[in-house]
């Protein structure tokens, strides 16, 4: 399957410098990928089926090592992950169930990098690209889309440092959930996991090493402030500090208590509006699951199934979010259906305060 991507912006780029040390690696790098995805020489690239869902465009981490040691005449499996590892850090090609991009020698599924997100393009996005992304992510609902721990915390921060910006992210996070919905479901299921692996390798978990502060080419421009660098959405002055799809009508001016005062309402508008939404989608659930205990035996599995489509489900009409332990734990239970299957899920939806509004204060487990 075909998983390159073009520029959604149709913005041209800065020419890279061909013969610089990191582009000589990028391109072998990019030369043995190209071979690996060849479609009668490479690695099969398939869509596996799992728990009521399909895991499209993938291959497992064995397939790759096998294929390292095979065609790169490595003979120690370790340095076969080792090589791949390095690839993987870079982005090329990344696990669909971690952030941490290494390889592993097992049945782990990976998906390849669509080639618009490779390293070689120069990328340098800004915290406004990163903010709108994790923007994004919060609206979207789904359960594989759900913030880790440390990107809720980046995101915190990201929005106290952008105070002044935060109505123009939280538009144009909109804009693209709305662009996005209109994509094919596979689609949109690929390039999400594609544009989550190119945030791993910009903004990576921490501990994790970050190849893009190695990079050369970065100190070459602290000499040269002047030259233009490419952001995600397109290209910006190396001293603006816009977004890069944003281009104000006016410089900016000091903004008064008023304006503070304004813009710490919207702020607050939008946090109840989207805890509200939140809370009347948890609210539902919870008594979906109580009414699944209430429920006669022969009718249990057909219920059960009931809840899953319609709140845990891939593309689900009112997904909740759930931690990765939780959702399999939850899945593993309706292989036999009971009354008690959504309990774990139902546990973590009022403990984890998301019930926090509306008359969540008065229920009972």
């Amino acid at each position: 399957m075909n998983q390159s991507s073009q520029d959604p912006s149709g913005v041209g780029t800065a020419d890279p410098d061909e013969d610089s040390p990191n582009m000589i690696v990028y391109r072998k790098i990019e030369e043995i990928v190209t071979r690996i995805q060849d479609e009668t020489e490479g690695v099969p690239i398939r869509t596996v089926k799992s728990f009521l869902t399909k895991i499209p465009s993938v291959v497992t981490g064995a397939d790759i090592v096998q294929w390292l040691m095979k065609n790169l005449s490595i003979d120690d499996p370790a340095e076969a992950m080792h090589i791949g590892s390095l690839i993987a850090a870079q982005g090329y090609f990344f696990p669909i169930s971690d952030h941490v991009l290494s390889l592993k020698d097992d049945g782990s599924f990976y998906r390849f990098q669509a080639p618009y997100f490779w390293p070689s393009n120069c990328w340098e996005p800004e915290n406004t690209d990163y903010a709108i992304y994790l923007c994004k992510r919060t609206m979207q609902n789904k359960t594989r889309l759900e913030l880790a721990d440390y990107e809720a915390e980046n995101l915190a921060r990201l929005q106290r440092a952008f105070t002044r910006k935060w109505e123009f992210i939280f538009m144009q996070a909109e804009a693209q959930v709305k662009i996005d919905r209109k994509k094919d479901r596979i689609e949109r299921k690929i390039l999400d996991s594609q544009e989550r692996a190119f945030w791993d390798v910009h903004r990576p978990v921490p501990g994790c090493v970050n190849t893009t502060e190695m990079d050369i080419r970065k100190c070459r421009r602290m000499r040269n402030p002047q030259r233009v660098k490419k952001s995600v959405y397109g290209l910006i002055d190396e001293g603006q500090s816009q977004s890069p799809v944003h281009t104000p009508s006016q410089i900016a001016r000091k903004g008064t208590k008023a304006d503070v005062e304004k813009e710490i309402v919207f702020l607050n508008s939008q946090l109840d509006r989207h805890c509200m939404k939140v809370s009347k989608v948890a609210e539902r659930f919870w008594l979906a699951v109580q009414d699944l205990k209430r429920q006669p035996l022969e009718n249990v599995a057909e219920r059960a199934q009931e809840i899953w489509t319609e709140f845990l489900a891939e593309g689900a009409s009112s997904a909740i979010n759930l931690d990765s332990h939780s959702y399999e734990r939850t899945s593993a239970n309706l292989k036999d259906p009971g009354r008690y299957s959504y309990e774990d899920a139902q546990t973590v939806e009022v403990k984890g305060g998301i019930l926090s509004r509306g008359n969540s204060a008065n229920w009972k487990l």
